[in-house]
């Protein structure tokens, strides 16, 4: 008899998600019926993508989010003892799957490629969801051209570290925002940024017309707000924006939001395309995503860098962390 522990959502976050929003309940795991397996959890992402879907689920819900296990049991020879695996089982040490059950869109279940010599944590991170939403989320809507000048906002986060390195990869001149003065750090000398700011301590309009004095071409939104509008208004015609999030207000008041300055006149003016999207478009093309990913990594072009905290009982303070900034690089919890 396995227990399993898993944390549930109880009610629905106001504000900043707290730990009394979550209750961890143990149970005793049922025998797993054919076609089943048992993962044992070793890897928990935390992302920001947990705060802005929570609201949609009537709670009390299981905490969902990514994790790369080990399968401990089988009965399914598809998936036999010893194979790791990627699912959406979120914040548990231990979960029984069914391959051919999917009970929301959410439901996803892959074997882990052979990493050669790679943490199997890339699974969560570079070599997984993080990764194909910089690869595609990039490369598909902004189509970027050797010279061209990329801004990504949420720089020194799990994606926008990646696309700032595709850019460079793909020819780009790349300025990038964060939080504090050492991810400022990091991302001009450890990853080659061009330019880098804190966004909390400069004047954005200021910087930006000294770092980008001939307009920007692509920019990678992954925070929304004021500084957004303040990139998009000084775009070069035909410019192209992708908008991956809007961290700056998962946690703000949905019937409240801040306002930020109107971007319609810079956005007609200048002819700009801007696409949001969902990584989920692309699914059955992110092997394509990890097969390039993995070679720069291994060619030493591309750098991941991961914020680990261990332990399962520590997993919501790691995803409280995130979304406050604390993490350099991919947040990600061995269990």
């Amino acid at each position: 008899m396995v227990k399993a522990r898993k944390y549930v959502v109880k009610q629905h976050f106001v504000g900043a998600p707290k730990r009394d929003d979550y209750e961890i309940v143990e149970s005793d795991l049922p025998p797993i019926q054919n076609g089943e397996i048992l993962v044992k959890t070793e890897w928990v992402s935390v992302d920001p993508y947990i705060r802005a879907y929570t609201s949609r689920f009537p709670v009390p819900f299981d905490q969902f989010s990514f994790q790369v296990g080990l399968v401990e049991e089988s009965k399914d020879p598809r998936y036999p003892v010893g194979t790791r695996v990627m699912s959406h089982k979120g914040w548990c040490d231990y979960s029984i799957i069914n391959a051919n059950v999917a009970n929301s869109p959410f439901d996803m279940l892959y074997k882990l490629p052979d990493f050669k010599g790679l943490s199997s944590s890339l699974g969560v991170g570079a070599l997984g969801m993080p990764g194909a939403t910089a690869y595609f989320g990039f490369l598909e809507i902004c189509q970027p051209k050797p010279g061209e000048t990329v801004v990504v906002t949420g720089a020194a986060g799990a994606v926008g570290s990646l696309v700032g390195q595709i850019a460079k990869i793909k020819g780009c001149r790349v300025i990038g925002f964060a939080g504090s003065d050492d991810k400022v750090n990091w991302l001009e000398k450890d990853l080659g940024f061009d330019k880098a700011f804190n966004y909390k301590t400069v004047d954005v309009q200021k910087v930006l017309k000294d770092a980008a004095p001939k307009g920007i071409d692509c920019y990678f939104d992954n925070v929304g707000g004021e500084i957004s509008s303040i990139i998009i208004s000084q775009m070069n015609d035909f410019g192209r924006v992708s908008v991956c999030g809007s961290i700056s207000s998962y946690n703000d008041d949905l019937t409240n939001l801040p306002k930020a300055t109107i971007l319609q006149v810079a956005i007609v003016m200048k002819q700009l395309k801007v696409e949001g999207f969902l990584v989920s478009r692309w699914r059955d093309r992110w092997p394509e995503a990890f097969a390039d990913i993995s070679k720069w990594i291994k060619s030493g072009n591309l750098k991941t860098r991961e914020h680990i905290t261990e332990g399962f009982e520590n997993i919501f303070d790691a995803f409280l962390g995130m979304l406050n900034g604390d993490n350099t690089g991919k947040a990600v919890v061995k269990v």
